[in-house]
């Protein structure tokens, strides 16, 4: 079901930079502070394409980011500093890292290729979590400029037994690339152009579904490009490049990371919710509210750590709400709970990002699912010490930290063909943008 592509990608040259000073993070992890520190690590870094910073009298000249971005990546590829491999090839892709909060060292182990754009609807690719209007704009606009994907949708697979790892990684020497991130995360890859190596690892994914585990607005996005893109190729069917698959037409498939979901290396983390911005918001009026639904208990004056401690020891559904008078753990009162929650899906009303948004957010603090989308007055932070403080500055109302989603939760919604709430689950790390490119043209 799932069809997988070798390419010949663009990567950065070793001669003409370095890539612990071109490679970054995906761009919606990108702070300005981050984005400052790119600019200044070098001037080939890709942050430069993939979250420009406008220039005064952008608007006088005709110019934009996303201008400036297509004729970058023309100009690093015709100097040199971006060169394009001989040969169709994959990528083996490891990461090496210590897992938040803990001294547990981890190996997430995947591979870059190209993966075949589906509709939803086909049942190949599944997504999870809802998607906001603005990135996919964004994004739109980017590919439209440059004709290329900068970074990987992160996809995940099932593979109990590790069949396709030992494919890409029995007897793996020295890798093409090694690279540690701003987070001490250790990036390694190999680039595997064996046709029969290629081969094998196309027919053991040839029968795999999909799911979208990070990227889901960028896969969107290249889908409804290659759809734009269709008509102008009638011919649907595969083609060939060496006897290896390709796709269709180029618009027709998109850079992807595969990672076994069965695989130890998988870490998810929570995606804390701070909403800011509210006309007029009480925090004992608040709380008192919540109480029609959900048990509030005070918790001691703290930090994030102690509120995220008492969170983890609830073996339910269970948040905390921060507010600048106090915070509160709160837990669901079923019978009012699931009749607010009239309409959802069963196995969604025990989640407790369901039971955030639908009451909490929607029902008591008047953020619909339009204002969500739109993040009028919404936002996400992998930090819970830094929602916690931005509630305590003043420049925000409430913060609600959340436990972290499982992989069993999100499988089991995702084959349903549903989706959970926006930025439902974080995982960690990210893949690096800038390792491999795929131009399309």
């Amino acid at each position: 079901m799932a069809n997988i592509y070798p390419f010949r990608a663009w990567r950065y040259n070793p001669a003409a930079v370095r890539l612990d000073d071109v490679v970054t993070q995906p761009y919606d992890k990108i702070s300005p502070a981050m984005q400052q520190a790119y600019y200044q690590s070098s001037p080939y870094n890709l942050v430069r394409i993939i979250l420009g910073l406008p220039e005064l009298f952008d608007a006088e000249r005709g110019d934009s980011v996303y201008s400036r971005a297509a004729r970058d990546f023309k100009a690093w590829r015709e100097q040199g500093v971006l060169i394009q491999e001989k040969a169709p090839c994959v990528f083996a892709y490891a990461q090496v890292f210590k897992v938040p909060g803990s001294d547990v060292i981890k190996e997430r182990r995947g591979f870059i290729a190209l993966g075949k754009l589906h509709d939803y609807a086909d049942q190949v690719v599944f997504r999870h979590e809802q998607t906001l209007s603005k990135p996919k704009s964004d994004r739109l606009n980017l590919l439209k400029a440059t004709r290329a994907h900068f970074g990987q949708i992160f996809m995940l697979y099932s593979d109990p037994a590790g069949s396709v790892e030992k494919i890409l990684y029995d007897g793996n020497g020295t890798p093409d690339a090694d690279v540690k991130d701003e987070y001490g995360v250790q990036h390694r890859l190999w680039r595997i152009s064996d046709p029969a190596t290629i081969r094998l690892l196309t027919t053991a994914m040839n029968d795999k579904k999909l799911i979208i585990a990070d990227g889901h607005h960028r896969y969107e996005t290249a889908l409804a490009y290659s759809k734009e893109h269709a008509a102008a190729h009638p011919a649907k069917g595969e083609t060939s490049v060496n006897q290896l698959p390709a796709p269709p037409f180029p618009e027709a498939a998109v850079m992807m990371t595969f990672i076994n979901m069965d695989s130890d290396g998988l870490v998810i983390l929570p995606t804390h919710r701070v909403v800011h911005g509210l006309a007029s918001f009480d925090p004992a009026a608040f709380i008192k509210s919540a109480s029609q639904y959900f048990t509030a208990d005070s918790l001691p004056a703290g930090d994030a750590a102690g509120y995220l401690s008492a969170l983890k020891e609830q073996a339910g559904t269970a948040f905390v709400a921060v507010t600048r008078s106090g915070a509160w753990l709160l837990r669901p009162k079923a019978d009012a709970v699931q009749a607010a929650l009239d309409g959802i899906p069963e196995r969604q009303k025990q989640l407790d990002l369901t039971q955030l948004h639908a009451v909490i957010l929607d029902k008591l603090l008047g953020l619909d699912a339009e204002k969500v989308r739109e993040q009028t007055n919404l936002r996400y932070l992998r930090d819970a010490a830094e929602a916690v403080d931005q509630v305590r500055r003043g420049d925000a109302d409430v913060a609600f930290l959340t436990k972290p989603v499982t992989m069993d939760q999100m499988k089991e919604v995702a084959f349903a063909g549903e989706v959970m709430p926006q930025k439902s689950t974080d995982f960690y790390p990210k893949l690096l943008s800038g390792l491999t490119i795929y131009g399309l043209e």
